[in-house]
């Protein structure tokens, strides 16, 4: 055998750099689920369904057009629990001249791969991910003797590499670059939302479902309804569906949130494009088509655009740029446990209760939904950097490390002191409720800062803001922030401040 070529649970797409100079007849597949890999933290049980049917798929698909695939389905007693064992036993069977693998996209395995060649009896080929529009090296090359890198000016380079959304003479459509201001309409049941893209189970994917039950019982969330699509075909049919009945009002209502529906016109295509049955760019290029076709209107196509061109490979640029040291930033120095209710969505915010319950049953929440109600919390309470990460990284379908880390570390925590964002994402009650209607269902007042039934993300709020003044009180996108906090009377600062102490020392109990 020439090379024996790993694909992992998250390339599963011939477009990999492995499979670039493949030959069925000369080479060999493996793929793999390993134990190692399912449980190295909390997965939602969809989301290992997920991966799990669709490896199973790509498998089979690759053995139509002639591949030969070793593949190790899970099972708690495989005697080979890690990708390296599982190579290691295939290398032995097989003696190819070569393992052959695009790189992974997490520092934790990575760690490891770099040690195979030295551990397996076989040299070992790792490949650039060229699935990405930047390059590890042409992102370094960008940020290199920049203090703070800012998302908005490496969008603008992205959007010009590809040409996305780029007039004949080099400028933005419309005559400016972002049209974010145009996207924070609060929906209030017009137009009606369309229902999620689904798929109704095969057979590969029930035995996935009843396997992951029967293995994985403790996991984060529940396999009912499931519906993703688990194949190329299924996943490009996510897309159109996004593309006809979601893709006109995503602009208008992608900050938006509702207790009658999870989904409202997000594309909830992350989980397709992360684990490989989507191209981005390709992706990206459909968006834009339907703008030119005059099927939708430019701040959604440019929104929708920015999300993937933009902060997608911007996170990955820096989580590559900064690791391993970037996962133990904490420059807020928060302490606090993650409280038990992230778990299991019992509380009597109904914010939180919703954003997490959506979580467990779907798998996914939608940006505004992490950042600004889950994400949101978690800052005020000062909770420990490294557990809300490890809860974000477990219980979404789309979640990697390469772009769960950055984003909840520097966007949602801020806690690389102001590296990826230039103030702290924190806001209190008074944003939940222009955005969504949760709070006409909770039984917190929105409108109170203090007092038992005052919303706790309003003294959090305030709370954080008085004890961060050393870190953020030359920061001048929040100088209107700190005028107005010192502008209020000295004994509603106080109760503000004593409420804030309360919940903090009773966070389980809200």
């Amino acid at each position: 055998m020439r090379h024996l070529i790993l694909i992992l649970g998250d390339q599963l797409t011939t477009g990999i750099s492995a499979l670039a100079d493949a030959d069925p007849a000369q080479d060999r597949i493996v793929m793999a689920e390993v134990h190692n890999e399912a449980s190295y933290t909390n997965h939602h049980r969809k989301k290992l369904v997920l991966l799990f049917s669709a490896m199973r798929h790509f498998a089979a698909a690759l053995e139509d057009v002639g591949w030969t695939v070793d593949y190790q389905r899970y099972h708690p007693d495989n005697p080979n629990q890690s990708l390296e064992a599982v190579l290691d036993r295939t290398i032995r069977e097989n003696a190819p001249e070569r393992v052959v693998v695009t790189e992974c996209g997490e520092w934790r395995l990575h760690e490891q791969m770099m040690g195979w060649a030295d551990r397996l009896s076989c040299p070992v080929d790792i490949r650039e991910d060229t699935r990405f529009l930047a390059s590890k090296s042409e992102f370094a090359a960008w940020a290199k003797d920049r203090k703070q890198l800012r998302m908005e000016f490496f969008y603008r380079e992205m959007r010009r590499k590809t040409g996305l959304l780029m007039t004949d003479d080099g400028q933005p459509e419309g005559g400016q670059w972002n049209f974010d201001a145009d996207n924070r309409r609060k929906w209030k049941g017009a137009p009606p939302a369309p229902g999620p893209f689904r798929v109704t189970p095969d057979a590969m994917t029930r035995d996935v479902i009843e396997s992951v039950n029967e293995f994985f019982p403790d996991h984060f969330g529940t396999t009912d309804d499931f519906h993703f699509a688990v194949t190329h075909q299924d996943a490009q049919g996510a897309l159109e569906h996004f593309l006809d009945f979601a893709l006109p009002c995503f602009g208008d209502y992608q900050d938006a949130m509702s207790d009658d529906e999870d989904w409202l016109f997000h594309s909830v295509l992350s989980p397709y494009i992360n684990c490989g049955l989507l191209d981005p760019l390709a992706v990206c290029q459909a968006a834009v088509d339907r703008y030119h076709d005059g099927m939708a209107p430019l701040n959604a196509v440019e929104g929708f655009v920015r999300q993937i061109i933009g902060w997608r490979e911007f996170v990955r640029g820096i989580y590559w740029l900064h690791m391993p040291a970037y996962a133990e930033e904490n420059r807020l120095g928060n302490t606090r446990a993650l409280p038990w209710f992230y778990w299991t969505g019992d509380t009597d915010m109904h914010c939180m209760h919703r954003a997490i319950d959506a979580t467990r049953r779907n798998g996914y929440a939608h940006h505004i939904q992490r950042l600004m109600v889950t994400g949101n919390f978690a800052l005020l309470a000062g909770v420990t950097p490294a557990e809300i990460c490890d809860w974000y990284l477990a219980v979404y379908a789309d979640a990697y490390d390469w772009v769960e880390l950055p984003n909840t570390l520097g966007m949602v925590m801020h806690a690389d002191g102001g590296y990826l964002g230039s103030k702290p994402y924190a806001a209190s009650g008074k944003y939940i409720q222009r955005m969504s209607d949760y709070c006409k269902h909770c039984r917190y007042d929105v409108k109170q800062s203090f007092g038992e039934n005052a919303c706790p993300f309003n003294a959090l709020y305030w709370h954080f803001v008085d004890r961060h003044r050393d870190q953020f009180g030359s920061n001048h996108r929040m100088g209107m922030i700190y005028r107005n906090w010192d502008r209020q009377p000295t004994e509603r600062r106080d109760a503000i401040i004593a409420r804030g102490e309360y919940l903090l020392s009773q966070l389980e109990t809200l």
